[in-house]
């Protein structure tokens, strides 16, 4: 699990009225994307690869923004039908929990990209690229990530050297993931950590 993940958890199976994504995430160092359609497309990169920000080339990815979770399903499934032939397994580093190894697709980014550019000309909103879109939400959890480095600091009893030691991996890497993330979408530490904390990573 993340340090930190959005706070709007997915709903995709509830009422079908509110903003939903249909979203394109292009790997950053292949022709491989993932197709999807989430209410919080941030959410869904992070649950997909802990690094989104490097795996994922956010400068390419876009998102169609729609009315209600039926209409983003439904462009999906339009899509998923038309792209038959580009079908491609997952990457072995996505992450099985995540439900992430369906909707893969080589060679399609110009026809969804096309798709998306008919979308917009019709009326929808679309966010591309969809880095600086990703970077004001993460941004928006400011006050969430500074409670949990708070937290985690006390547990710490205020030395965050102790995440250097071996047993403290797993929350180690966790926790670079996270911050790493702001840093990759320049998003301003320095207001969102406590100060040991802060210190600790810019050493590292």
């Amino acid at each position: 699990m993340s340090f930190l993940r959005s706070a709007e958890p997915e709903k995709v199976h509830s009422a079908s009225q509110g903003r939903c994504y249909l979203y394109v995430l292009p790997c950053a160092y292949e022709d491989l994307l993932k197709l999807g359609f989430s209410r919080n497309p941030l959410s869904r990169a992070q649950q997909l690869q802990p690094r989104y920000f490097e795996f994922f080339d956010l400068d390419r990815a876009f998102a169609v923004q729609t009315d209600s979770v039926r209409e983003a399903r439904a462009m999906e499934l339009r899509l998923r039908r038309a792209l038959t032939e580009h079908n491609a397994p997952a990457p072995l580093t996505i992450r099985v929990e995540a439900a992430g190894h369906s909707e893969w697709y080589r060679g399609a980014y110009a026809m969804l990209d096309a798709q998306a550019r008919a979308m917009q000309a019709q009326g929808h909103l679309v966010h591309r690229p969809l880095r600086p879109w990703l970077g004001r939400e993460l941004a928006e959890q400011g006050d969430l990530l500074f409670a949990r480095a708070a937290e985690l600091l006390d547990q710490l009893q205020g030395e965050p050297e102790l995440l250097d030691q071996p047993p403290l991996a797993r929350l180690r890497r966790n926790l670079l993931d996270t911050l790493d993330a702001h840093a990759a979408l320049g998003i301003d530490l320095a207001p969102r950590l406590p100060e040991p904390l802060l210190h600790w990573y810019r050493r590292d």
